[in-house]
């Protein structure tokens, strides 16, 4: 289940609640509370889960740049070799086939920084998210256990 499903689904439950007549206090139905609670941390896990996800994602990805590099390497060292068996324009396939192997090299380091920021990108947001539902979630447990305790000092 979504974390910010289930925050909002905490906020409801809150919304819902009856209050202490002339008091900022709530009356809330812990069983809801802690059961939402405990689906939270179900649903963490599920976000790690993602994050690791898109951390296989950057891995096939570089590892599909690697194949690739090492496509256009074996490529220029045929084409390479082919070119140096003609003596007339040796000069020119030892220049070429440089000039290939730096193209794979930028294009594969092109494509790693890519991937790179691509999941910075997205491993960023969801710590964003998950800060923003932990606080969610700090600050309704701390409203809870605030009152909680307040009804327990009162007489």
């Amino acid at each position: 289940m979504d974390i910010q499903h289930l925050v909002d689904r905490l906020e409801q439950v809150l919304n819902e609640s009856s209050h202490f007549p002339l008091t900022a206090y709530l009356l809330v139905n812990d069983d809801r509370i802690y059961n939402i609670v405990d689906q939270m941390r179900v649903a963490v896990p599920e976000e790690v889960k993602r994050a690791n996800r898109i951390e296989a994602e950057k891995d096939r990805i570089l590892a599909q740049a690697k194949e690739e590099a090492d496509r256009i390497r074996d490529l220029a060292k045929q084409e390479a070799s082919e070119l140096v068996k003609r003596d007339a324009i040796t000069t020119s396939a030892q220049q070429r086939a440089e000039n290939i192997l730096e193209r794979a090299r930028r294009d594969a380091e092109a494509l790693r920084q890519d991937a790179d920021a691509y999941v910075i990108d997205e491993l960023t947001k969801l710590e964003e998210q998950l800060l923003r539902s932990l606080a969610v979630v700090r600050n309704g447990l701390d409203k809870v256990q605030g009152d909680v305790q307040v009804m327990h000092v009162e007489p």
